[in-house]
């Protein structure tokens, strides 16, 4: 019984695997909080499909895939800071044009050059054949957006709640904003092998959407997140090899099923203090 639950760590693909998930379950979860709070989760979701053209142009033209992809990610996120700032349309809307038009764009590239890439691997990763080069550069991206999330997270909270009041205490917004745009899409590339431009969107809000639920303090909402995605991370990867799937959607539903409940234990708990609040008012009113 023991050797049968032992038996995905005795391959190595399986190893890679399981570390490439711990690598990139850090930096999304500390990420995953902000734009939640921020509201950015569409603008996570713009930049993970807007990285693709850049994928492609970057094996066009010969150079590493996570330059192409990064700057694909910055475009995205300044064209629409650009159009939403210059013109009447909403930002969810200026965002869901870009991110289809570049997605579009590098389905289009990806059907016209002679490639051997897997447009699966792409799109939905390929966690169990990571390479270990794709995983020192994960590696060192994560430890680059944990750390700078670490020292700056009480600016990058008070410019997630108020833009305003952190401009008039003479924080560099503007450094603050692009920063974290940087931050979302080098996280994202640092997810492409592990989970692919799809479903890196749900490793990206789902902690952080999780550990809001659960918590009240933003100090214990970040690490929380980081357990609740390591957790998702390590057990989607051991099921996935039991269930003979691929981990990647096994760690989605683990995250939706984790989230359902986390849901489900918010309401109840407010439906408990709503009951004893009014329980409370009708007993002081009965009172001479």
């Amino acid at each position: 019984m023991i050797d049968t639950l032992l038996t995905p760590f005795q391959f190595a693909f399986m190893q890679n695997a399981f570390l490439i998930a711990a690598i990139v379950a850090i930096p999304t979860a500390l990420l995953s909080c902000f734009l939640v709070l921020k509201g950015w989760a569409l603008m996570g979701d713009a930049v993970s499909h807007a990285i693709l053209p850049g994928v492609i142009v970057a094996y066009i033209i010969g150079i590493p895939l996570i330059l192409g992809a990064f700057a694909a990610g910055m475009t995205c996120a300044l064209a629409t800071g650009y159009l939403s700032a210059n013109s009447r349309v909403k930002q969810d809307t200026v965002m869901g044009v870009v991110f289809s038009g570049m997605f579009g764009l590098g389905i289009v590239l990806y059907v016209w050059i002679d490639t051997n890439a897997h447009l699966d691997h792409i799109l939905f990763g390929n966690m169990l054949g990571v390479e270990w080069h794709e995983l020192i550069q994960a590696a060192a991206i994560a430890a680059l957006v944990s750390l700078a999330i670490v020292l700056k997270w009480r600016d990058l909270l008070l410019h997630s709640f108020d833009p305003a009041q952190a401009q008039s205490s003479g924080l560099p917004v503007g450094l603050l904003h692009y920063g974290l745009l940087a931050a979302l899409s080098l996280t994202i590339v640092a997810t492409l092998a592990a989970t692919g431009l799809i479903l890196a969107i749900a490793l990206i809000i789902a902690p952080g959407a999780i550990a809001f639920l659960l918590v009240r303090q933003f100090k214990t909402m970040l690490w929380v997140s980081v357990l609740i995605c390591l957790f998702a991370m390590l057990s989607g990867v051991y099921a996935s090899f039991f269930l003979d799937s691929a981990p990647a959607p096994t760690i989605v539903l683990i995250l939706t099923v984790l989230f359902i409940a986390a849901f489900i234990r918010r309401t109840a708990l407010t439906r408990r203090a709503s009951r004893k609040k009014i329980s409370r008012h009708e007993t002081e009113q009965a009172l001479p």
